[in-house]
């Protein structure tokens, strides 16, 4: 398995992998105000039945998207892309965002997202930004059990982040 940056003809292989995963968990938001006090809370709650979730980004907007990338990281195994880490430069904030990190279905549960979120934290150092965020759906369950894996602590949301409005959640380190 090797980690490397993308080339331009990396991107048909990344747009053909599968996007889409499996879950029977999700992070459920809940968000109440009692005496001018406001609380959110998540917290994990098991499904009825497993359900297939789309990816959030999909065709012309995951094209589009990895054009205003910073960087492009791809896992390549016996010569085929088998995932890639989208990631950006926010100097302001010091931070390296992962906006897509994907990995492909048949490959998924064998330690190529943690390969590729090292990686990307690498990127990151390389850069000179203090942190590293990911932004993951509160329905990718498998997303958020990899963060927390690896340490990454949560960090934020916002509930209307996607297209579609799904909630997405944050997670992040510190590089330094």
């Amino acid at each position: 398995m090797k980690i490397r940056p993308a080339r331009p003809n990396d991107l048909e292989a990344c747009i053909a992998l599968e996007h889409s995963y499996t879950t029977d968990r999700v992070w459920q938001m809940e968000a109440r105000e009692e005496n001018g006090v406001l609380t959110t809370t998540f917290r994990a709650t098991n499904l009825p039945r497993e359900m297939r979730v789309e990816y959030p980004r999909q065709g012309e907007e995951l094209l589009t998207g990895w054009r205003q990338r910073d960087g492009f990281l791809v896992a390549e195994e016996d010569g085929h892309v088998c995932g890639y880490a989208a990631l950006t430069e926010e100097l302001e904030q010091g931070i390296a965002r992962v906006g897509d990190l994907v990995v492909d279905r048949p490959r998924r549960r064998r330690g190529i997202g943690t390969m590729l979120l090292q990686a990307a934290a690498q990127w990151g150092r390389e850069q000179e930004l203090a942190r590293l965020v990911i932004e993951v759906q509160t329905k990718n369950y498998p997303a958020i059990r990899l963060c927390r894996s690896q340490g990454l602590t949560f960090c934020g949301y916002n509930d209307h982040y996607w297209s579609s409005r799904d909630i997405a959640l944050f997670f992040g380190e510190s590089l330094r």
